[in-house]
């Protein structure tokens, strides 16, 4: 029992496990991704063309976009721990449906469950992770979101291309059906871990925030100093937004907040726009326009090196995200993939193109077996510097920028607006694959220089700093580091507001605190 104790109020057994979910994400990606470059597949739903393939694979985006502009209201009114747990059930209800389909009306139905509970996932674990962690991890432990979607990518796509030998709809059907797993575990085992103690505190069970907070940062002691500090942090915080803020979701609207919004919101479509997703998703079509393996087998080992580039990469961003700083890991991050994707879109401008005339499919004939080589180098370049920068702080920093009476909203904003990109390029990459062949790269190269610039004018650092105290983090110059005092300063402002709002007896009892 004491070590059942110790996971569930271990900052990192906490952080991992609610990570389940991108597991899920990340094995409804990675089993669609390999099965549609399957014989089995293409048979069973009569060879979709273009159109409708990108309606099957934007359906999950759909429901993502759906599932996460909705996430807000229910994280605030019933925790974020209730939110998932619910949101995991109907995974496994989605994934059910996609395991039985009949044809493609009961195929996207399943998709979009699942994006439905994504979307919801996809908001709700980075903030519950983000309110959990303490500062000088909180990157680390947030982190372990894309770590678990990367995870969940590669795993569901070696079974998938174990199944690919099955000759039957078994090909498709047991990878469908596996996804279901992670989602059974979460949806089963997140009673067990504790509620966010900022919602709580948000609620007005303050007592409960508290031992939360004990057990996590104090080993169970409510006075341990750090548990003092933080709890001041957090009631202050509260105070002021009841006292002061109007704690309505319109709050988003005030010039002070809707600047942070806008922010999160162009970072996620930002993470988007990398043209990572797609690369992801579209790897095994990508392959097969160059001409990188005899046959499907050697085509989806290939496309499946990428997914393993995108497990290991991601290690140095949870290591080293908290050291290196949100800031220049988003600008470095942006200038490399922008670079290599200039080199993929110049090597197949080379080439000669074709259409096959038995599959309707573009083909591209490159001079060499190197100029194709160096294509497969630069993607997985590309896939390895998304992993170490944008695909981890990509997900860290919308979720620590918000104040608490409207982060939960913000955070779902922001998400939706990642979804609704997601959803975008998924329906239309497929056919500008067929119809402007590399000028595609080219165009993800330049949204990717875009990103650079823009994060380095306008997005301030934010590792380091608690997320009562990103308050004053974004009143200052993004390009520059806030000086410690000006926190420390603004901190004790907050603490002699609150202590201006209680009552006479309420200060006595500090004041005898304080002395003992």
């Amino acid at each position: 029992m004491g070590h059942f104790k110790k996971l569930t109020t271990n900052v990192y057994g906490i952080g991992s496990f609610a990570a389940i979910a991108g597991i899920m994400f990340g094995f409804d990606i990675g089993s669609n991704s390999g099965v549609i470059a399957t014989k089995q597949y293409r048979d069973y739903f009569n060879n979709p063309n273009d159109i409708l393939q990108g309606g099957i694979n934007g359906s999950l985006s759909a429901g993502c976009f759906i599932g996460a502009l909705c996430s807000g209201i229910p994280a605030d009114r019933y925790s974020r721990k209730y939110t998932l747990i619910a949101a995991s059930f109907l995974f496994i209800i989605g994934s059910a449906f996609q395991a039985a389909s009949n044809g493609v009306a009961l195929l996207i139905l399943g998709r979009v469950l699942n994006g439905f509970s994504v979307g919801i996932t996809s908001m709700v674990v980075p903030l519950y992770q983000s309110e959990m962690a303490p500062k000088e991890i909180r990157g680390r432990i947030v982190s372990v979101q894309q770590w678990s979607i990367t995870w969940g990518i590669m795993i569901s796509f070696w079974i998938q291309y174990g199944c690919q030998f099955i000759d039957s709809t078994l090909a498709f059907r047991i990878p469908w059906a596996i996804q279901a797993v992670p989602a059974i575990i979460l949806c089963c085992g997140m009673w067990v871990f504790p509620f966010s103690p900022r919602w709580l505190a948000d609620r007005g069970r303050l007592d409960e925030a508290r031992q939360v907070i004990a057990d996590i940062h104090g080993k169970g002691d409510c006075y341990h100093p750090r548990v003092e500090i933080e709890m001041e942090e957090i009631e202050a915080m509260v105070q002021f937004d009841r006292v002061i803020a109007s704690h309505r979701y319109a709050d988003i609207l005030k010039p002070e907040i809707i600047y942070r919004v806008f922010l999160g919101i162009m970072l996620q479509i930002y993470q988007q726009l990398t043209g990572m997703n797609i690369i992801m998703f579209y790897v095994v079509f990508l392959f097969e326009q160059v001409g990188i393996g005899s046959d499907q087998k050697a085509l989806l080992v290939s496309s499946g090196v990428s997914y393993i580039v995108n497990v290991i990469m991601t290690i140095p961003a949870i290591l080293f995200v908290d050291r290196w700083g949100r800031r220049p890991t988003l600008v470095i991050g942006a200038f490399l993939m922008s670079a290599f994707l200039w080199c993929v879109g110049g090597i197949l401008a080379r080439g000669e193109w074709s259409t096959n005339p038995e599959t309707g499919k573009a083909n591209v004939v490159l001079s060499s077996s190197a100029e194709a080589n160096g294509v497969v180098a630069c993607i997985y370049l590309f896939v390895a510097t998304f992993a170490t920068t944008w695909g981890a702080v990509g997900w860290i920093y919308p979720a620590e920028i918000y104040p608490l009476r409207v982060r939960a909203v913000a955070i779902s904003l922001s998400t939706a607006s990642n979804w609704l990109f997601n959803w975008l390029l998924n329906f239309m990459v497929p056919v500008l694959m067929e119809r402007i062949h590399y000028g595609l790269y080219f165009m993800f190269a330049a949204f990717n220089f875009l990103m650079f610039v823009h994060v380095y004018i306008s997005y301030p650092e934010t590792k380091g700093y608690t997320l009562e105290e990103m308050e004053v983090v974004f009143q200052h110059n993004p390009r520059k580091e806030v000086p410690r005092q000006v926190i420390d300063d603004w901190v004790a402002s907050k603490r002699a507001f609150q202590r201006s709002q209680m009552t006479i007896y309420e200060k006595n009892i500090i004041d005898k605190l304080e002395v003992i």
